[in-house]
């Protein structure tokens, strides 16, 4: 309480020292000119300008202090992004790619080296129904013990309020904790009826695709802001069979 009033204190002298200035300044002008119309017609005029004069500036500022607090957001965000694939992001892109049937063609359209049109093609390519998933052809026991290993840090992941500026990436996360929910809840993962294995496919298919365009996006963002980053993640690419950390001379 004793801070608050301080501060009240602070902004009436404040204000009070101000208007003090400007009836002096006012005061030396009408003692040099001898012209109190001038003056009066000064301050109507300068009165007049003042709401122009607050909008503009308020919509500048605004926009400026918007502008910073969505950069710092989107900082704190692809953190969180990167967090995820360090952990499980990239793991679980080598897991799902194991039920892409057209996995060598999904990889030729992400090594191609034009990195910032990579996310827009890989879309269209998708849209296309680029890749052919089948719930068959990898190991849905194997799939769901990962998954289940990393479903306390997804939840976590999406008690991050900074996640509400990142639809897409909220999107990604409530699809792989749909597709680890489906699985955990199935008694035997070896014998399962055709309607399962279809229903399957079409998890492990939204998952995959929306993990695809997230981790482009996030290796564009390392490429533009953190080279070295990127370099590492270049070298370690899950889509690369010949991708090795160590760097060649």
């Amino acid at each position: 309480m004793g801070k608050s009033m301080k501060h009240k204190k602070w902004e009436i002298y404040f204000v009070l020292g101000l208007s003090f200035t400007s009836f002096i300044i006012y005061l030396i002008k009408y003692f040099i000119f001898h012209d109190v119309s001038a003056i009066l017609i000064e301050i109507l005029s300068q009165v007049a300008f003042l709401p122009i004069y607050v909008l503009f500036s308020t919509i500048m500022i605004d926009s400026l202090l918007s502008r910073r607090d969505k950069g710092q957001r989107l900082k704190k965000l692809n953190m969180v992004i990167g967090a995820f694939f360090s952990e499980c992001g990239v793991e679980l892109l080598q897991g799902l790619s194991k039920f892409d049937r057209t996995s060598e063609e999904t990889a030729r359209q992400i090594l191609f080296d034009d990195w910032p049109q990579k996310v827009g093609k890989m879309k269209k390519w998708l849209g296309k129904n680029g890749f052919k998933m089948n719930s068959r052809a990898g190991e849905l026991l194997e799939l769901k013990t990962k998954l289940l290993e990393k479903r306390g840090f997804i939840l976590r992941l999406l008690e991050n309020p900074n996640l509400l500026e990142h639809e897409s990436f909220t999107d990604l996360l409530w699809a792989v904790l749909h597709l680890t929910e489906e699985l955990a809840s199935r008694v035997d993962l070896n014998h399962l009826e055709d309607a399962d294995y279809k229903h399957f496919t079409g998890d492990i298919e939204r998952a995959y695709s929306l993990l695809i365009l997230e981790w482009l996006t996030y290796m564009i963002h390392l490429k533009d802001d953190y080279p070295f980053l990127f370099s590492f993640s270049v070298r370690t690419n899950p889509f690369d069979p010949k991708a090795r950390a160590e760097i060649s001379g």
